[in-house]
């Protein structure tokens, strides 16, 4: 289970709307000194607040620090889904339309046309399942009063 805190700033019947702080691994990179995202991110140009919907059957209220939760394959299949169709529907329109013996400025319209349709996938898939709570992040635990989270 991948875990990020966040606070609570609507609630919902069955979910919360969660906010988080987006935070860069830029400090734990050995480069940070000399780069220039490692320096927009001390200045905290790169830090913006996330809002997310999380189920949840606990009983909270506005500004509660909770731990929410997506389970590791869900990310990978989604990053996959989001990422990898795309650029593989943008090769295979464009190498069909090579192997065609088309000029090269169809070849890349036909790239741009197989990226296209492959977006429109993704898309359709991600609306498809987007109410389905197996693929929803869930609160996995309210954080004490005193407890302090990265908000």
């Amino acid at each position: 289970m991948i875990e990020e805190t966040g606070r609570v700033v609507a609630l919902e019947e069955g979910a919360v709307w969660v906010e988080t702080l987006r935070k860069s691994t830029c400090s734990s990179c050995s480069a940070n000194a000399g780069c220039g995202q490692g320096l927009l991110d001390k200045l905290g140009v790169g830090r913006q607040r996330g809002f997310v919907r999380v189920l949840s059957d606990l009983q909270l209220a506005l500004d509660d620090v909770v731990v929410i939760g997506i389970r590791e394959d869900l990310l990978l299949r989604a990053a996959l889904l989001v990422y990898l169709l795309p650029i593989l529907g943008l090769l295979a329109a464009a190498l069909l339309a090579s192997s065609l013996g088309l000029a090269e400025g169809w070849v890349i319209l036909s790239g741009m046309a197989g990226l296209l349709g492959a977006w429109l996938v993704v898309r359709w898939r991600c609306r498809h399942s987007e109410d389905d709570p197996a693929r929803q992040p869930v609160v996995l635990r309210a954080m004490l009063a005193g407890a302090t989270g990265n908000t």
